[in-house]
């Protein structure tokens, strides 16, 4: 499910869907999976068109195959992966710019928030909360539903406060983010002391438009 719709004692950030369009047939009632907070992830299996009907460039009348949506080297089988940007630091507070890419041959449907976690040196979870919301560094305007295309991308921002007025802080040496919960993640090492000091995260849902 799929960059949002711009970073709890829970271990799992909260998401919403990312499906990929057409897969599966419909079922009487659409499995979910309940996340920490009351906030849940929902498969659609309604099957949606694919990204190139009606969109072969062809003159009305020709038939045969549109043009295939390439897809990029090293996708994960969801068809959709999360990048971290640069660490940005203001007054204690640190942010991250992390985005989700479509980089399969077929829409998605995104609407929710990404899934992170805090891992130790040894690649284990820390007891660092994850919430929905806003912070210092960006406000949370919530889920933007979309269908993204091959391509296309969607942003999230992920902040948390490294001085010891934010509280109790725990060292971190890396974030494992991914598109939303059971979806692949990839684990991104933090760099830097005031980097790694960690009170809880904060992250924005994703969305098209900037956090």
């Amino acid at each position: 499910m799929l960059l949002a719709g711009g970073l709890g004692l829970s271990l799992t950030g909260c998401a919403g869907f990312l499906v990929p369009a057409g897969e599966g047939e419909p079922e009487p009632t659409p499995s979910v999976s309940r996340l920490p907070g009351g906030v849940h992830a929902d498969k659609l299996p309604t099957p949606f068109p694919s990204v190139s009907a009606g969109l072969s460039g062809r003159p009305p009348g020709t038939r045969g195959p549109g043009p295939t949506p390439t897809v990029r080297a090293g996708c994960p089988s969801s068809g959709v992966v999360v990048d971290m940007g640069e660490v940005e630091a203001a007054l204690g507070h640190r942010a991250v710019g992390l985005t989700l890419t479509n980089c399969g041959s077929k829409p998605y449907r995104v609407h929710g928030y990404p899934s992170v976690r805090a891992l130790d040196e040894a690649g284990d979870p820390l007891p660092v909360p994850v919430n929905p919301g806003s912070s210092y560094m960006g406000t949370d305007r919530g889920p933007q539903e979309v269908m993204l295309e091959p391509g296309k991308t969607m942003r999230s921002l992920l902040a948390w406060v490294s001085t010891p007025t934010g509280g109790d802080l725990i060292e971190g040496d890396a974030l494992e983010i991914a598109p939303a919960p059971g979806l692949e993640a990839r684990t991104f090492p933090l760099k830097g002391s005031d980097v790694r000091l960690l009170d809880e995260l904060d992250m924005t849902a994703w969305r098209t438009d900037p956090a």
